[in-house]
């Protein structure tokens, strides 16, 4: 026989704190529904707002090997093979370093340290001011909206030379020149610099003391 369940009273929960009863109905102990929250479970996903991890930017870490002064060898990029002077790291983490461009064409340039290999070869560059070169040196300047071509324009190839700003150029001549002395009073230094770095068949790069 089902139990009758209409007249029936609430429970009552009865605490005590410091020596008085209080009666408390089962009712009103449940908590009550916050604002804003759905009454509904939703039928489709509805996606909540994550708040963003601002993560800080560490800085890069310098390998032991590479020093002011370093002779690198250039593993990727236009220039692979090519010998360079390490100068300086750049706020970045990036490597600012130089051919000398009189030597062997290399520019001053940035490059990452993960494609140099660090030899043991070293000068002194203390006398070398870079303090002037940073990243804002290598920016590009902004171009210009270009206008939309016609449709005989649209399949001309031109190719676009890159200008070099004569603000580079007084800054590369400066450096070769405070570089040159210093490289002319180490032996066979110059054609080092001047030679590029090849492996030949049974020479393993793993067996080279650089």
């Amino acid at each position: 026989m089902p139990l009758d369940v209409t007249n029936r009273r609430p429970k009552t929960i009865a605490t005590s704190k410091k020596g008085t009863s209080n009666k408390i109905k089962a009712k009103e102990a449940v908590p009550l529904k916050k604002q804003g929250e759905p009454r509904w479970y939703s039928a489709d996903d509805v996606p909540r707002a994550i708040p963003s991890r601002k993560s800080h930017a560490k800085p890069t870490r310098l390998r032991s090997s590479i020093t002011p002064g370093t002779v690198l060898i250039v593993l990727a990029g236009r220039f692979r093979g090519k010998r360079v002077v390490f100068l300086k790291q750049l706020a970045s983490g990036l490597l600012l370093v130089t051919g000398p461009y009189k030597i062997n064409g290399v520019p001053i340039r940035r490059l990452n340290q993960a494609y140099v290999i660090a030899t043991s070869t070293k000068i002194d560059v203390s006398s070398v001011d870079v303090k002037s070169i940073d990243d804002k040196f290598f920016a590009k300047a902004k171009e210009a909206p270009k206008k939309k071509k016609d449709g005989e324009e649209f399949f001309e190839q031109k190719e676009e030379k890159k200008v070099i700003s004569d603000a580079r150029k007084k800054e590369q001549s400066r450096v070769d020149g405070a570089l040159l002395p210093l490289i002319k009073k180490v032996p066979q230094l110059y054609h080092y610099l001047n030679a590029k770095f090849t492996l030949t068949n049974g020479v393993y790069p793993h067996a080279i003391k650089f």
